[in-house]
Formats: structure tokens, C-alpha cells, sequence
């Protein structure tokens, strides 16, 4: 890397041509300059150029599984081989249906519309100064993620739709798996007319290429860390580059005094047991203590039908009685697996507590039948995403109609919650006049 990073790269260095991209080996800085020349084609390309980019990557991923399968079972051989965790095996894990749904979300981003040049607010002065706050890309997006695939495609498209480039550090456990996605991505985009350097891997220099990428401050605008509570954590402490926070998932939902028994039920069984390994996925249980004993045994037991391991505080034990002692850092673990911690609580007073203590800020819910307890739930739950009624599986990018999704943030600057197309977009404020001068 150079020694002066805030420099900016020249716009004429490199050569957005495909011949170069696949076969000239490069250093990591010429691939930062690269990604910035091909951010100035991107940040001026039509909708009608973008959107053809995003149908042949979506046909690149419907045709490519011969090709990435092969390399996406090596990667899961290797896994099993290096003890990689059951959730993370299966983040990583592509078949034919999960291709199919990546191509499927592809094609929901065309339909999307572009946030590029959209108008934020606008105003004429009394001067006759014309004023607009319109959307414009970021430029370069950095990511740096582990063990999930998907994500080399969702942010790819969404960047490419909202103007970006991106450099993607994604990981030794799905190097084989990216590289192959990323060269489908790059001859895609060439098929299209757009710069293949749009799309970059930094996998190739290991964690010495992911330190400096968080250090590529004046060659990166931004920095999207996916992954662990401890990835995550080293990018936001380590990088000069703007991080974009997107947390860990500790998510509870807590049954309310006179919750539908039913409701209950279905609401955390498929919060935990639809798809344990991602980050909206339910890791710990509250209940009322005035409705435990009928809400936990049908419930609990429900879990145990399904292979979750129950993580249970003494008042819970005494009334469900198949589960393991919940300790302290039980209640502070994101699972990511069939482990599910419960909590007996006197209240939503005691609820919201909890929750403060031990939340990441990620997704909580209530299953209750009173107006008044739900809503002061939604005030009150600091959280990216607050719900009544409804599984915590349903924060999600694709489920809130984005297409996909880069993350989901848990700060509170700039984006929180699923970050969709506007998300990956700044704006800057136009001025149009006829001459007029300050006085």
C-alpha cells in the first residue's frame, strides 16, 4: 500500500479492459486505483446500462453451477476438515436452489428503481438560487465477510445499481467459492459493456490484504464488515476507512401476559428453528411469569421436537424441566445454532431490561394481545428493527421488498436496519443560478 493512502489514485493508470482483469496478476493497490477508475464509468451509467449489467450476472449465476458448485464443495470439505462450525457450514453452503434464489433477488434489484440522482429535498431562494440535495454514489465500497458466498453476489449487484464499485475481502473459508463467483461477475459485467474492474477480490492477499483494505482510506469511500461479533468489532476499531456497522444478531422475543398460546408457539419455533444460523434468527426466549407454566411447556417443547438445545434460567427449569442451566454468557452469545436461551421475567418492566442489557441492537419482537404493552414495546426496544406479532426472521433485505441486502446496520449514522439500494448511496447538493452574487 502506498505510504501516503489519502492520495488519490489517477484516473488513467489502469485499464478497465477484461483481458487485463482475469489474467494480469496485480498488486492490491493497482486493484484499489482499478475499482476507482471503473466507480467514474459506473457513476454515470444509465439505469438501462446498470440493469443489463444485473440480467447477465443473473444468468451468469443460473449457468455458472458447474462451475461454482465443484469450487463450493472444496471450500465445504475444507470447513469440515479445519472444524469450521455447523452454521457457518451452512452460510457457506450453495446449492442449485440457493443459485437459483440469488438469481432470482439479481433480478428483483432491476426492478427496483435506481436511487441515482433521485432527489432528497430541494428549494428556490429568495434570490432565485435553485437548490437540490440529490442522491450519488458512494464510488468505492470495501467488505470484508467470512463464510458466506451470497454475500459476494448481494452486495456486487446492489453496488453495481446504486453506482459503486466494490473490493471484497471475503474469507479463506469461501476462497474458492468467491473466486469463481467473482470471475463469473467480471465476465458478466464485460458482456454487458460495463468495466469488469467494477468487481474486485482481495482474497489473494489474505489478512494482510483485509488490514489493508481497512486502512485504504482516499482509495475506499466506505467499509461494510459481515461476519462475527469479533470481525466485526476489529473493522470498527482498526479501520481509517468510514465503517458501516452491521452487527451481531443476539435477537429475543419476549410473550407477553395473555399471549396467544398458538401465535407464541409458531412465531418462535420459526424464529429459531427456520434458519438458526443467520443473524435475525431468535437466541433468546422471554416469558411472563404469569404465563409460563402455559406458555413455556408447549412451546419449549415444541424447540426440543426440532433438535434446539434449551439454555434455561432457574425459574424456567423448574417448569420445563429438559433443558440445561442458562448461564450469564449464554444470555450474551449469538448461537448462530439449534441453542436456544430462556429467561422467566416479572413483566414487560423486567422484559425491557433485559433486553437493554443484553441486546446487540439487531432485531427484538413481542408476542402480545395488548395495544398499549406493544406499543410502548416499539418506543422503548432501542433496536434496528422492533416488531409485534411477527418472527424475527422477516428482517431481511429481500423480505422488506430491497431485492437483497448488503447487511443489516445496527449504528445509527448514515443507514440502520436492512441496507438496501438508497442505503449505498450519499448525496450532494446542486446549485443552480443566472448570476447571482453574495451580498
Amino acid at each position: 500500500m502506498s505510504p501516503h493512502p489519502r492520495r488519490r489514485p489517477s484516473s488513467a493508470q489502469y485499464s478497465c479492459d477484461m483481458p487485463d482483469t482475469l489474467t494480469t496478476a496485480r498488486s492490491l493497490e493497482e486493484k484499489l486505483v482499478a475499482a476507482r477508475t471503473a466507480s467514474r464509468v459506473l457513476a454515470t451509467a444509465s439505469t438501462a446500462e446498470k440493469d443489463a449489467g444485473l440480467l447477465a450476472i443473473a444468468r451468469a449465476v443460473e449457468d455458472g453451477a458447474a462451475r461454482i458448485l465443484p469450487a463450493n464443495e472444496l471450500d465445504l470439505a475444507n470447513g469440515r476438515d479445519n472444524g469450521l462450525s455447523a452454521g457457518l457450514q451452512d452460510r457457506l453452503r450453495l446449492d442449485d436452489s440457493r443459485l437459483a434464489a440469488l438469481a432470482t433477488a439479481v433480478r428483483d434489484i432491476v426492478a427496483l428503481p435506481d436511487p441515482v440522482g433521485g432527489v432528497v429535498r430541494g428549494s428556490s431562494l429568495a434570490n432565485g438560487l435553485k437548490l437540490s440535495q440529490v442522491r450519488v454514489p458512494f464510488g468505492v465500497i470495501g467488505a470484508i465477510y467470512e463464510a458466506r458466498p451470497n454475500v459476494t453476489i448481494d452486495i456486487a449487484a446492489l453496488a453495481l445499481k446504486s453506482g459503486n464499485a466494490v473490493v471484497l475481502r471475503g474469507g479463506s473459508a469461501a476462497e474458492n467459492t468467491n473466486r469463481v463467483l467473482v470471475e463469473l461477475l467480471q465476465e458478466a459485467l464485460a458482456d454487458a459493456g460495463l468495466p469488469a474492474d467494477a468487481v474486485q477480490t482481495i482474497d489473494e492477499f489474505g489478512r494482510d490484504g483485509a488490514t489493508e483494505l481497512m486502512q485504504a482510506r482516499g482509495f475506499v469511500d466506505v467499509l461494510i464488515p459481515r461476519g462475527s461479533a469479533q470481525l466485526i468489532d476489529t473493522v470498527v476499531r482498526e479501520s481509517t476507512v468510514p465503517v458501516i456497522e452491521t452487527g451481531a444478531g443476539i435477537v429475543h422475543m419476549f410473550l407477553d401476559h395473555g399471549a396467544d398460546e398458538r401465535m407464541a408457539l409458531e412465531l418462535a419455533v420459526n424464529a429459531k428453528v427456520h434458519r438458526p444460523s443467520v443473524c435475525n434468527a431468535l437466541e433468546t426466549l422471554l416469558v411472563d411469569a404469569r404465563d409460563a407454566e402455559r406458555l413455556l411447556p408447549p412451546v419449549l417443547a415444541a424447540m426440543r421436537e426440532h433438535g434446539v438445545t434449551i439454555h434455561a434460567d432457574e425459574r424456567a427449569r423448574a417448569i420445563f424441566a429438559d433443558a440445561l442451566p442458562a448461564t450469564e454468557e449464554d444470555f450474551a452469545t449469538e448461537h448462530m445454532s439449534l441453542d436456544l436461551s430462556v429467561a422467566v421475567v416479572d413483566g414487560l418492566d423486567q422484559a425491557l431490561e433485559h433486553i437493554r442489557r443484553f441486546s446487540t441492537h439487531h432485531t427484538e419482537s413481542i408476542v402480545t394481545n395488548d395495544i398499549a404493552r406493544a406499543e410502548r414495546f416499539l418506543a422503548e426496544v432501542d433496536s434496528a428493527v422492533v416488531m409485534v406479532n411477527a418472527s424475527t426472521r422477516f428482517t431481511d433485505g429481500g423480505e422488506f421488498g430491497f431485492g437483497a441486502e448488503v447487511g443489516i446496520s445496527t449504528q445509527k449514522l448514515h443507514a440502520r436496519g436492512p441496507m438496501g439500494l438508497p442505503e449505498l448511496t450519499s448525496t450532494k447538493w446542486i446549485v443552480r443560478g443566472a448570476g447571482q452574487v453574495r451580498g
